[in-house]
């Protein structure tokens, strides 16, 4: 019988040593990320749910929800774009607000980001400055010529006009959702 080399037991020792870095890494990191295109806007889902609005609040909240469906992973980094128009008319911008951070988002994964504006009280009487639509235009970050509309639902799924009282919406940092 013979004994492994020095040789052997070094390689053997290596291998397992990158065996667990890959595992404590993961394949969803923001270390794997560098081994990815960027996300594309044609290559995600977008979703808009627009929650109901808590008694005696003027803001109102939102969520962008964000899907691969991609052919494989690519990777999410900074803040999406994110409008509501009138038209050709008036129109309210989301502006980040956080630190982002790149995430690998690998196929079929989700990213959330949470929206929240000002919202008009009804029956508010026209304003220049006001926007309303049940569309906005979204774009993945760094594609903004790639933009698309996404269709503004309520929480049960029933399509939904925002009234925005305001140029700027809010945005928290997108984050990774757990399904």
């Amino acid at each position: 019988m013979r004994r492994p080399t020095h040789l052997a037991v070094v390689a053997a020792a290596l291998t397992l040593t990158a065996m667990a870095g890959l595992a404590l890494t993961g394949c969803g990191s923001a270390r794997m990320a560098p081994l990815h295109a960027s996300c594309t806007t044609k290559g995600l889902r977008w979703t808009l749910t627009v929650f109901k609005k808590k008694p005696h609040t003027a803001q109102r909240e939102a969520r962008l929800s964000i899907a691969n469906k991609g052919a494989g992973p690519c990777v999410f980094h900074g803040f999406p774009a994110f409008e509501v128009h009138l038209g050709k008319g008036p129109e309210s911008d989301a502006q980040g607000h956080g630190k982002t951070l790149p995430i690998d988002l690998g196929r079929g994964g989700t990213l959330t980001a949470p929206l929240r504006y000002t919202d008009c009280p009804a029956g508010a009487p026209p304003d220049p400055a006001m926007v309303t639509n049940d569309l906005a235009v979204v774009s993945a970050p760094r594609d903004y010529s790639g933009r698309q509309a996404v269709v503004a639902r309520d929480e049960k799924g029933k399509r939904l006009r925002m009234t925005l009282c305001a140029d700027r919406i809010w945005m928290g940092p997108p984050r990774e959702s757990a399904e």
